[in-house]
């Protein structure tokens, strides 16, 4: 129940174990044509999606790699630990930073970075960069407030917004929503192993891609759009990731992206229930309070300082259950509750039941009945067959350009 990597569906352990097959033509062309359009579907956006062989980390550089050069400027939105991270890539890599401060406990103050923007009379911003949701806090940024903020300050920045930890389990509309640049990664709630790096990217980012001066031959976006699928991969394709990611999106096309979402957001209103039940002055508590500003793939729960690591530990070797720690600013204050990809109710309902044990067994402060609110929050749960969500055509050949 840590908020990734995620437990693997059978289908995707099942398809990460077929044998290698020839990289360069045949089926594996098509899988990777599939999980494009896979992409494309998840993204919300008809523009070129790309693949990487990279973890968060990777996607992260090879967004900034592909549309800024050294010295450019980029503003972080803080809302927690991975805006800032992201920018301290960008550093490394010759870019100035600024950050823009924010709260550990609400979303991004968009008339905040209305205002810097609106500053930043010579533009000398570059890029904005986002998380939609922090895993470190929980907190859920509203990206079309965020894309709304920039466009009244009539700023030409580019949006790069970090979906890591939202994509297949929060809404997300690239197109639109505007955004320029997004990064995403498989590990989270698209339920395959840490490895691949996802972009999505607007015209508007492929004109910056074209005076970039940070381009390097493995992470470009346009050595990668040759019609051979080898470059598609820039190199060996990373075959059984991608087995086990078409099984992954074969299993949302089948519950449908509508209800995904929806599961997520019903498991998220149970988890939040059941520390709203514990909390208690001195004790427990939500780190983010505000309604809709709460993320629905990962729920933070501050605990007395001191108590997290031994109240992971027991839950960990007293019941075989697995949460994760607070991390950053909250490293030893909180804990974080995962309930994204392949879970749902019966496997919240456990482990927040192990949670409420593990409290009593170790003395942290906490009401009881955690577990009945959780499960009056699930009972309106709506009964209905999943409906596949709409989702756009990407037109995909692999004449001149590329794939698409």
């Amino acid at each position: 129940m840590i908020p990734g990597p995620t437990t693997l569906p059978g289908a995707v352990v099942q398809a990460l174990s077929r044998p290698a097959t020839d990289i360069y033509h045949g089926p594996l062309h098509d899988v990777s044509l599939d999980c494009l359009q896979g992409l494309s579907e998840l993204f919300g956006t008809k523009e070129r999606p790309y693949i990487f062989t990279a973890n968060g980390h990777g996607g992260w550089e090879a967004a900034l790699c592909n549309t800024l050069s050294r010295g450019d400027r980029v503003l972080a939105l803080e809302s927690g630990l991975f805006a800032p991270h992201w920018a301290e890539t960008a550093q490394t890599l010759g870019i100035s930073i600024e950050i823009l401060p924010g709260s550990w406990r609400r979303a991004v103050d968009c008339e905040a970075l209305k205002d810097r923007l609106r500053a930043d009379t010579n533009g000398s911003i570059r890029a904005i960069l986002t998380t939609q949701v922090d895993t470190a806090t929980g907190v859920l940024n509203d990206i079309p407030a965020i894309r709304g903020a920039i466009d009244s300050a009539g700023h030409d920045g580019l949006l790069m917004v970090d979906c890591i930890a939202s994509l297949g389990s929060t809404i997300f509309q690239f197109d639109a929503w505007k955004v320029d640049v997004a990064v995403a990664a498989s590990q989270k709630a698209l339920m395959t192993p840490p490895g691949l790096a996802f972009h999505a990217v607007s015209q508007k980012a492929r004109k910056a891609h074209l005076m970039a001066g940070l381009r390097t031959s493995y992470w470009d976006w346009s050595l990668r759009d040759r019609a051979d699928h080898y470059f598609w991969h820039s190199g060996t394709p990373p075959v059984s990731l991608l087995f086990g990611f078409q099984a992954a999106i074969q299993l949302i096309r089948e519950e449908g992206l509508t209800t995904v979402i929806a599961r997520h957001d019903a498991l998220a209103k149970a988890a939040r229930a059941a520390v709203g039940r514990w909390s208690l002055s001195g004790g427990v508590e939500l780190n983010v309070s505000t309604p809709g500003e709460q993320a629905a793939a990962v729920t933070v729960m501050r605990v007395p300082e001191g108590t997290a690591r031994p109240l992971v530990d027991y839950c960990k070797q007293t019941f075989g259950v697995l949460f994760g720690e607070g991390i950053g600013a909250l490293e030893g204050m909180a804990i974080r509750i995962g309930h994204m990809g392949h879970v749902g109710a019966p496997q919240l309902i456990g482990a927040l039941g192990c949670l409420e044990l593990g409290m009593r067994a170790i003395g942290v402060a906490c009401k009881p009945g955690g577990i009945e609110a959780a499960l009056v929050a699930l009972e309106g749960l709506s009964r209905q067959k999943p409906q596949p969500a709409a989702v756009p055509v990407v037109e995909i050949s692999t004449q001149k350009r590329g794939v698409l």
